[in-house]
């Protein structure tokens, strides 16, 4: 049975398409896969602050775990630390890096994942030549403040000193002073003064020789009066019994 010009041409055209379609679904599938290629890791400074960050570009959403090495002479000095990672999204490490410290970064698939990776991100990470400069806290408020309250609270007390000093000082001057005055011996400059007082008052308290005669003439007037009075009464009585 001969195949006509007709039919073959048509075999030929869907055999074509059949071929494309499969090398089609191929890329496609091969796209989807995870593969290691798909990750890659920088480190470098967010707000002051040394970080490493790994970003994944995996579409098929494999669920996989990213572990960081710090190395040293080509062998494992430190783990960073691993964290989970799923389709395409970055991660970050907090890492005090050191200028051109090198880290090895290893991504493993899950175990019942449909695409199996196990193995380093392609050339060793290496860090800038430059550290992060850090930026400097914010000065608060309340710390500028604070120092003046004890400029403002300390001079009271220093006023307040001074006059409990003076008092005492002034107590001690006074009491010499009085003790001076009554302690003075009898031939000082204070007492001299003292015989002119004494005089007076003898005088005017009547310590001469008129005090006698005054006091004599007084006592003869009481006995005349009373004497008077006597003979007064004693004479009315008369008259009255007549």
């Amino acid at each position: 049975m001969s195949i006509s010009r007709r039919t073959a041409r048509t075999v030929r055209i869907l055999g074509v398409a059949s071929a494309s379609a499969a090398l089609a679904l191929g890329a496609a599938g091969n796209a989807l896969a995870c593969d290691i290629k798909d990750f890659s890791a920088e480190a470098k400074c967010d707000g002051g602050n040394s970080v490493i960050v790994v970003k994944s570009t995996d579409t098929s959403k494999t669920p996989a775990t990213v572990t960081v090495f710090l190395e040293d002479k080509g062998a494992d000095a430190k783990k960073i630390g691993e964290q989970p990672i799923q389709g395409a999204t970055t991660i970050t490490f907090a890492e005090d890096w050191k200028p051109d410290a090198v880290y090895r970064i290893h991504v493993k698939t899950a175990d019942n994942s449909r695409f199996k990776v196990d193995a380093d991100i392609k050339g060793n990470l290496t860090a800038p030549a430059t550290a992060c400069k850090t930026e400097k806290p914010t000065e608060e408020p309340t710390d500028s403040t604070t120092p003046s309250q004890p400029e403002t609270t300390t001079p009271a007390p220093s006023e307040s000193a001074p006059e409990s000093e003076e008092a005492p000082s002034q107590e001690a001057s006074s009491a010499p002073s009085a003790s001076e005055s009554t302690n003075a011996p009898a031939g000082s400059e204070n007492n001299a003064p003292s015989p002119a007082v004494g005089d007076s008052n003898l005088a005017e308290t009547g310590a001469d020789s008129n005090t006698g005669m005054i006091a004599g003439i007084a006592a003869a007037l009481v006995v005349v009066g009373g004497g008077a009075v006597f003979f007064g009464m004693r004479r009315r009585g008369a008259n009255s019994n007549r």
